[in-house]
């Protein structure tokens, strides 16, 4: 939750929060030798069952951003509209820079090389997580039905063709590339950033094609 501190305060002035420490993160605890975002996607679902709402807007970012995949994926009535920023389709130098991947790589190694204790096993259990994570086909995009914002910074820690594919394969989706911005968009772009998810959750989507693409 800490990584949407600029978010938390902005959105509250129109909407009811409900920000979330996933699964083994923030003050979350996961006893669990196994993660996925599968696990984590219907942890949200159910989170909203708990809570008696039957659909939300939904803002995700890197992990978050899968998992917001995901919730659309597996749980498309819950999801009234979806910013996502970051998010990667498969676990390889295509869908993560090859720096960002040797990172996880090494960390991941190094991980596995310390005493092993329940920090230890947690952060190892994070790591191993992006690293050999996640696996959302073209398909499943496919099945996405509502109003999509795909973001990514121009020299994001996800390849800008890669949030391209993500933004093609999405039947309702807008694109936004960030110039001169790394990963963090929600920090380091913040007074563009909100603005804009804002305007993208109040303002119908509509479908730009034909004379439309001279607007």
């Amino acid at each position: 939750m800490q990584n949407f501190s600029f978010q938390i305060p902005y959105f509250q002035g129109e909407y009811r929060v409900i920000a979330v420490d996933s699964r083994a993160q923030g003050k979350s605890a996961d006893p669990g030798d196994s993660l996925t975002f599968e696990m984590m996607a219907d942890d949200f679902n159910a989170l909203l069952d708990s809570l008696h709402l039957d659909s939300c807007y939904v803002i995700g970012w890197s992990d978050g951003g899968i998992n917001g995949l995901l919730l659309a994926i597996r749980h498309p009535e819950k999801v009234k509209k979806l910013a996502i920023t970051g998010a990667n389709l498969w676990p390889d130098t295509t869908g993560l820079t090859p720096y960002v991947f040797n990172d996880i790589k090494t960390e991941s190694a190094n991980l596995h090389k310390m005493p092993q204790n329940p920090e230890t096993r947690n952060k190892m259990k994070i790591t191993d997580l992006d690293l050999f994570e996640p696996h959302i086909t073209l398909e499943e995009l496919h099945r996405i039905q509502c109003p999509t914002l795909v973001i990514g910074g121009d020299h994001d820690a996800i390849p800008v063709r890669h949030t391209v594919l993500i933004s093609e394969n999405i039947p309702k989706a807008y694109l936004w590339i960030i110039p001169n911005s790394g990963h963090s968009t929600p920090i380091f772009k913040k007074d563009q950033f909100n603005p804009l998810i804002n305007s993208f959750f109040k303002t119908p989507f509509r479908k730009i094609e034909g004379a439309s693409t001279y607007q």
